[in-house]
């Protein structure tokens, strides 16, 4: 049994497997670490180049395209390893990225997961969204990073390189131990893809272990290489399943409030799309909803089965307002000027 499995999940991305595979390869050169290629049924030639190319990486062929939750979860069944590695097709990794995250899970045993800084590579300078220097959610469930809020993304100049608990970590690079991702119940695959790595992670704060950024470990991310931001089933899965995460995740006598105000903030987001004249993102929103209310009765089930770790209060990483009245009416574009959020 290997102690690190990197696993790199693809669909059709041969173009990406040739560009970037060599990188993770070349990159990951560390004791008892295996690498593997979990393909989801791709139409190209993906598996046919892993195998004439990297006889040494492993190859798990997936029976139908799952997406990226069900994907890794029907994969990671198969692999047998004290921690995995997600790492989307897209991660050029910089020079001993793994060995930080590989220490730190190792020194403390309370550590559930951890991920390197991500650094966009077509911008090497700046963050790249996905993760950025680590994750948060504000008081309604909306997503930011060390380094991007919303849409406003930073230069990286240093400023956020110290290590500290984040509430969650990018599945674009993230590390997890194994027993603890079946325990928790892996991705959940009724959110098919996006935001299924912070529902992961908020059940594994929920369950009173942490979740860390390693700045010391970095990569670079294209990020967008499967749906763009401009694209209307992006809009649909992280509207449907920012929902969902609540539903499953929140504390019993906070549920209810935040649900309604989500409901009211997404109907000013809706109508904001027709502002614009945006309507396939409007329709996007509205048929999120609808696809929330059909799978209700399944997050209710697990709410239910995950009820005896839930805890009762926010977790400290949890920002306590609103993290789009801080950005669209006070101003505040950078993670360092939410002065009072506090970290430690």
């Amino acid at each position: 049994m290997s102690k690190t499995a990197v696993v790199i999940l693809n669909w059709n991305g041969e173009a990406l497997l040739k560009k970037f595979l060599p990188v993770v390869v070349e990159n990951s050169e560390y004791p008892n670490v295996e690498i593997i290629v979990a393909d989801n049924a791709s139409t190209d030639n993906s598996v046919a180049f892993v195998e004439k190319n990297f006889s040494k990486v492993g190859l798990i062929q997936l029976d139908k395209n799952y997406g990226f939750a069900g994907g890794y979860n029907k994969a990671l069944q198969q692999v047998e390893a004290d921690y995995y590695l997600l790492l989307n097709s897209d991660v050029a990794p910089e020079a001993d990225w793994l060995g930080p995250l590989i220490k730190e899970m190792d020194a403390e045993p309370n550590l559930g997961a951890c991920m390197p800084k991500i650094r966009a590579y077509n911008e090497p300078d700046k963050f790249e969204y996905a993760g950025a220097s680590g994750g948060y959610i504000d008081l309604f469930g909306y997503p930011f990073c060390r380094g991007r809020i919303l849409n406003s993304i930073e230069s990286d100049n240093g400023q956020y390189n110290e290590p500290l608990p984040v509430f969650w970590a990018s599945g674009a690079a993230l590390m997890i131990r194994s027993e603890l991702y079946l325990k928790a119940g892996g991705l959940d695959e009724a959110f098919f893809a996006h935001m299924e790595e912070i529902d992961l992670c908020w059940r594994i704060k929920n369950m009173g272990l942490d979740i860390k950024i390693l700045p010391s470990s970095e990569v670079l991310h294209v990020g967008g290489a499967t749906l763009s931001q401009q694209n209307a089933k992006k809009t649909f899965l992280n509207f449907r399943n920012n929902l969902l995460m609540l539903v499953k995740n929140l504390p019993s006598k906070r549920l209810l409030p935040i649900l309604f105000i989500r409901m009211v903030l997404d109907g000013i987001a809706g109508l904001h799309f027709i502002s614009k004249g945006e309507f396939r993102h409007f329709m996007a929103v509205l048929k999120a909803h609808f696809s929330f209310y059909a799978k209700l009765p399944y997050v209710c089930r697990l709410r239910k089965q995950q009820a005896s770790f839930r805890v009762k209060n926010a977790h400290k990483e949890i920002y306590p307002q609103s993290i789009i009245w801080a950005f669209y009416i006070k101003g505040l574009r950078r993670f360092s000027e939410l002065k009072h959020y506090h970290l430690d």
